[in-house]
């Protein structure tokens, strides 16, 4: 019987996709074979070849074609910000990619002993991306260790936003939200004219700031030096920096929604993302810090709270919580 019999008709290509993922489960990947797959589809075995080239065929073709795409487009683009062009095409590889056999094998690879044959087959699509991302910018004049850097970091950031949200459950959400934190991650390899933004902060109580900043909130102590007279400087890491400008109605709509109206905003608000914002503010107003506005669910999805830290600094805390579901 054909495995379409009593469902919504489907392409051949669909069916002998179903049938294949099917008998996955129940026999095993090298179980299987392409005269097996036609079979339970309903079809030669020459008809197979119509569709797809081999049986990992199955599971790659979708993402290929859209690797594809990309890889013209690079090769294509002749911008002055080879960055930008990097990033627009990567994101663009997410628009419209809907749950396929791909994602049911990358929850079920177990079950189906596809393990080492996606980890294997993954490698070669990193390795194209990888290349694609590293040839753009080594034509933008881009050294090759920076662009070959670069190149593997994002052929890695798109396998692993795949990875992600196929096993967050492909469909709850599109993939251009895991492809973009992704993406966003391996942005810190991208040749830039502005390589890093430093904050810089007049620390009146040097010892209680630092235990503060490095010890309560976690930030990472990268270097630390001493000079004459008593100086000090201690450089704390804080993951991925970017600089937000908001004009006044902006910000009189940020005080809005994050407090009660009773913590308008400094000229300065220095903003941590955190992986849990109700939990660090208990903490750090056990290390001293003064809660100026709790925590609250903003209408962008993210659990922001408000607080007082040492040296004067305004603090904004976020969790970023995802799309309801």
């Amino acid at each position: 019987m054909s495995i379409s019999a009593g469902r919504p008709r489907a392409s051949s290509r669909e069916i002998l996709a179903e049938a294949a993922c099917e008998l996955f489960l129940e026999q095993g990947y090298a179980g299987t074979s392409i005269a097996d797959i036609a079979a339970r589809a309903g079809v030669s075995r020459s008809s197979f070849f119509n569709y797809f080239a081999s049986k990992s065929d199955i599971l790659w073709s979708g993402l290929d074609e859209r690797i594809e795409t990309l890889c013209a487009r690079l090769a294509g683009e002749r911008s002055a910000d080879a960055a930008a062009d990097v990033r627009g095409a990567l994101l663009a590889l997410g628009d419209g990619f809907a749950p396929d056999s791909l994602a049911l094998a990358l929850v079920n690879a177990q079950a189906m002993g596809l393990v080492d044959e996606l980890e294997r087959e993954a490698s070669v699509r990193r390795s194209r991306i990888a290349a694609a991302v590293s040839t753009r910018l080594r034509d933008a004049g881009a050294p090759v260790v920076a662009a070959d850097v670069a190149g593997a970091a994002h052929g890695g950031a798109v396998l692993a936003a795949i990875d992600a949200w196929a096993l967050e459950g492909a469909g709850l959400a599109p993939l251009a939200a895991s492809l973009r934190a992704g993406v966003d991650a391996a942005a810190l390899t991208l040749p830039a004219p502005v390589r890093q933004l430093r904050l810089v902060v007049r620390a009146d109580d040097f010892d209680a700031a630092l235990s503060f900043y490095r010890d309560e909130l976690g930030l990472t102590e990268q270097e630390s030096f001493q000079g004459d007279g008593g100086a000090r400087v201690t450089i704390l890491g804080a993951g991925r920096a970017t600089l937000e400008l908001s004009n006044a109605a902006q910000v009189e709509l940020i005080d809005r929604v994050e407090t009660d109206g009773n913590a308008p905003s400094d000229a300065l608000r220095v903003a941590f993302e955190v992986s849990d914002t109700a939990a660090t503010v208990e903490h750090l107003a056990a290390a001293g810090a003064a809660v100026e506005a709790s925590a609250r669910v903003t209408p962008w999805r993210s659990l922001n709270a408000r607080l007082r830290g040492p040296a004067g600094l305004q603090l904004t805390l976020f969790q970023e919580l995802g799309p309801e579901h």
